[in-house]
């Protein structure tokens, strides 16, 4: 069908259809909307459906089916009212080519224009409902568990939003950080006690509303055009300046705010390079995924090393005694690059897809790369291992700081010139990183799951991901065994805990009202007789 004559079939309620209908097209956008299937000359170009009320799921779903199994092959734009509330993962499940939530004319001409292209918009506010529905009812060790965390985890965002930017009482400032260091260590004491490793990252509680809006376009639906939209939102979402929210201390905090930007935005543009040479390699012609593995792990080095160069500037020199050195050519001399995260989950599920083209294993469903749920995946994926890549660098930048002062200037905020506050936070982090090998990477091990970091909203969350991990925990040396044993024994032992304590407690009821309750009566009995004795006597 030709662009000037395409046919858009419109659902809407009456008011808000004719006036789409007299409004949306253009003379740049001289499309056709029909109201019913009657109108239609032949088949639709695209299907409308605008929503003005707040449905169940499962009703929306349904209509969605039967106008993608009639109309089929027209794309689906679904318009959402502005009061929709439903949880974000809902609607990415909804498999439409574009959601939007009350458009303006001009965002809603975008969109079509994007879908009749054969693109994919996604426009909505990512708040979850105002109600959640529980699943099952809690018990009562359960409710105690959820609402403490919950507490918890609420005193915590107040204390650490009071804390950014930090106040200019230095008391203050030290209360707050030991508040929070309590709260941490409580949450912590509850988790370790009475619930999964699991509960302690799903427990925030936000202060304001979640007014964010997920804004996701794609021009085609190619890998390249999933990597270009997935760069472009997570260049967004690092220019904006990020906070830290993953509850441990990060290397990269200790960075100048512009030198953490500059760190991350080179590795994705390294990334980039690093994507574009795979693609025009031999291997992603003979579609070898253990080679690409391979080459992609080779390029590791090369690209932390480009990295680390750009951060320090090609031209930049500063003093290194009586000498007036590189900064660049010195950090790469006194750095160590080569060692690796084994937290970094197999480089191969988003190079299969970004590279190869193959589809995204996403909940047990493979899904092509340009679906929503795929891409989402494939950003986390992403974030991670630019994450956890800027922290392996910024921890050899915060060594080499530690024997240079002059590159403390350079390179570090300012409270951090001090050799004392440089030395505490290296001392922090070190102790962190032996408790996260010795006992929480063992317990995700044994618990099947894997920490990531992804970039949302201007933040740096984390996220617990499940995945077969047994093989790792066979791995693991005698210390590490030792704890993931500690915690299969606790699962063991606790069902015959609980039901000793339960047994002890119905004991404790039988003597206290069979035996001392009996026991008890028969005194008060005798005393009374006793007393009613005496005073017949009288």
């Amino acid at each position: 069908m030709n662009d000037q004559v395409r046919e858009i079939l419109l659902f809407a309620p009456e008011l808000l259809g004719e006036s789409l209908a007299a409004e949306l097209p253009t003379e740049n956008c001289p499309w056709q909307l029909k109201r019913s299937a009657d109108e239609l000359s032949g088949h639709p170009a695209l299907v409308i459906w605008c929503l003005t009320s707040d449905p169940t799921m499962v009703i929306v779903q349904r209509e969605i089916l039967q106008l993608q199994q009639r109309w089929a092959p027209a794309p689906l734009l679904l318009v959402l009212p502005a009061d929709f509330r439903h949880d974000p993962a809902e609607l990415l499940a909804l498999n439409c080519d574009g959601i939007v939530q009350d458009p303006d004319l001009q965002s809603l001409r975008e969109a079509v224009q994007t879908v009749l292209s054969g693109g994919r918009v996604l426009r909505f506010r990512a708040g979850s409902p105002d109600a959640p529905k529980q699943d099952q009812p809690l018990g009562l060790a359960q409710g105690l568990l959820f609402s403490g965390l919950r507490q918890i985890g609420h005193d915590l965002q107040v204390m650490e939003a009071l804390l950014d930017p930090p106040p200019n009482d230095v008391v203050l400032q030290l209360l707050l950080e030991g508040r929070c260091r309590e709260l941490r260590a409580a949450r912590n004491l509850l988790l370790w006690l009475w619930g999964p490793l699991q509960m302690g990252l799903a427990d925030a509680v936000p202060l304001r509303a979640n007014s964010e809006t997920l804004d996701l376009t794609l021009s085609e639906r190619q890998p390249s055009a999933v990597w270009n939209a997935i760069q472009q939102r997570i260049e967004a979402a690092i220019g904006n300046g990020l906070s830290n929210s993953t509850g441990q201390l990060l290397a990269i905090e200790g960075l100048n705010p512009e030198r953490r930007r500059d760190l991350l935005l080179t590795l994705l543009k390294q990334l980039h390079e690093v994507l574009l040479r795979l693609r025009h390699d031999d291997l992603a012609s003979n579609r070898d995924c253990k080679a690409l593995s391979e080459r992609w792990q080779s390029l590791q080095i090369e690209v932390k090393q480009q990295a680390l160069r750009s951060v320090a500037g090609s031209y930049v020199r500063i003093p290194l005694g009586e000498d007036l050195v590189p900064v660049a050519d010195q950090l790469l001399k006194r750095t160590n690059l080569e060692q690796m995260d084994d937290e970094l989950p197999d480089p191969q599920s988003m190079l299969a897809s970004l590279v190869l083209d193959q589809p995204v294993l996403v909940e047990g469903q493979l899904l092509p790369s340009d679906d929503p749920r795929a891409l989402m995946q494939l950003e986390t994926l992403i974030s991670n291992w630019l994450v956890r890549t800027a922290e392996m660098i910024g921890s050899e930048l915060l060594g080499v700081c530690g024997d240079w002062p002059e590159l403390r200037r350079y390179l570090l905020q300012q409270d951090l010139l001090s050799t004392r506050e440089l030395e505490r936070l290296r001392n922090q982090l070190n102790s962190q990183s032996r408790w996260e090998d010795w006992i929480e990477r063992p317990i995700r091990l044994y618990e099947s799951r894997r920490l990531l970091f992804q970039l949302k909203f201007g933040r740096i969350e984390p996220l617990l991901l499940t995945e077969p991990r047994d093989q790792e925990l066979r791995q693991l040396r005698w210390w590490q065994q030792q704890v993931a044993l500690l915690v299969e024994a606790r699962d063991a032992i606790a069902p015959q805990v609980q039901a000793l304590v339960r047994r002890i407690g119905d004991l404790m009821v039988v003597l206290l009202t069979q035996v001392v309750g009996r026991a008890i009566g028969l005194i008060g009995r005798g005393i009374a007789q006793g007393m009613g004795r005496t005073l017949g006597r009288s």
